[in-house]
């Protein structure tokens, strides 16, 4: 008799872990969002985070799920900017 091997076909998936954020750029983040919001209050809601260059804090707010970021930028999502405590 020959024994039979059984492979497992699921695999448990494994979220990827948020990178650390300095909390100086999330606060920047936060910011870049909040003007952003009183300056267009019709558009309230409907972004997804703020892509930030780590060198000099300037970012912009973004609209899509997985934006195209340059080297130096990291994408700050919605959820991590609302629930950081200034």
């Amino acid at each position: 008799m020959y024994a039979y091997r059984q492979e497992q076909n699921e695999f448990t998936k494994v979220r990827p872990q948020a990178a650390l954020i300095d909390p100086a750029v999330i606060r920047a983040a936060g910011q870049i969002y909040h003007t952003y919001c009183e300056v267009h209050p019709e558009i309230t809601g409907q972004a997804t985070g703020v892509a930030i260059k780590r060198t000099n804090l300037r970012g912009k707010v973004i609209f899509i799920e997985n934006p195209a970021l340059l080297p130096d930028e990291c994408f700050i999502p919605l959820s991590q900017i609302e629930s950081y405590v200034y």
